[in-house]
C-alpha cells in the first residue's frame, strides 16, 4: 500500500428515503435504496486494489456495521453544513495527517473503474491537481497535493457549472491539472435507463 496517497470515499448512510431522492420519484423509495446500495458495491470492488490508504467518509453518522467496514477501509465521519465543507475538511484532514496526493470521490458513478483510480494517483505525479468531469455538468473526482479552499468553500453545488467553475478556480491560481475522462453518475430516472445497470432485477 502507498501511504503517500489517500483515497476519500463520500458515501451517504443507506437509509430508505434519504438517497437517490430524485430518483426514487420515478421507481420509488426502495428500488432507489437498493440503485445506491448497488453504486456503493461497485465502489468498494472498484477502491479496494488501488495503491492508496483508503478511508470512507459517512453523511449522518458512523453506522455499526456496513459493507465498507473491513480492514481494506478506515471510516470517518464527514464535517461541514454543505458539500463544500465537508470536502474541503476531509481534505484538509488528509493533508494534515501527512499524506501527499489526495484523491476524493463519491459513491454515484457505476462508471468508475480502477483504471481511472490509478490514473488520477498517477496524474499527481505530474501536476498539482486531477479532476474528472461528470456529464451532468459537475465533477465525479478531484485529486490535490495540497488544500485550496477556494475550490470547496462559499460555491453552489449540484448545477451544471461546477466542473467549468472549478476548472476555471484552478487556471485563476494557475494550478496544472490533468482532466480525466467524462462519466456519467446516476442521479435521476434518465441517469439510470443510460446506465448498464438498466434495466433492474426484480
Amino acid at each position: 500500500m502507498n501511504k503517500s496517497r489517500l483515497l476519500i470515499i463520500f458515501t451517504k448512510n443507506p437509509e430508505k428515503g434519504a438517497v437517490k431522492t430524485r430518483l426514487a420519484r420515478s421507481i420509488g423509495e426502495q428500488k432507489a435504496l437498493e440503485v445506491y446500495e448497488t453504486l456503493r458495491e461497485h465502489t468498494a470492488m472498484v477502491t479496494e486494489g488501488v495503491e492508496a490508504v483508503r478511508m470512507i467518509y459517512y453523511s449522518r453518522f458512523t453506522p455499526s456495521s456496513d459493507l465498507f467496514f473491513t480492514e481494506k477501509f478506515l471510516p470517518r465521519l464527514q464535517k461541514g453544513d454543505d458539500l463544500g465543507e465537508r470536502m474541503f475538511h476531509a481534505m484538509q484532514e488528509g493533508f494534515e495527517a501527512g499524506f501527499a496526493h489526495v484523491v476524493l470521490i463519491g459513491t454515484d458513478c457505476y462508471e468508475l473503474s480502477r483504471e481511472i483510480l490509478n490514473e488520477a494517483f498517477s496524474a499527481l505525479e505530474r501536476y498539482d491537481a486531477v479532476i474528472g468531469p461528470a456529464s451532468d455538468g459537475g465533477f465525479y473526482l478531484i485529486g490535490l497535493k495540497r488544500v485550496l479552499p477556494e475550490l470547496f468553500l462559499d460555491r453552489q453545488w449540484s448545477t451544471p457549472e461546477v466542473f467549468g467553475e472549478t476548472t476555471t478556480i484552478l487556471h485563476r491560481f494557475a494550478i496544472e491539472y490533468e482532466r480525466l475522462p467524462e462519466l456519467s453518475d446516476i442521479d435521476t430516472f434518465e441517469d439510470l435507463k443510460k446506465s448498464s445497470l438498466w434495466p433492474l432485477q426484480p
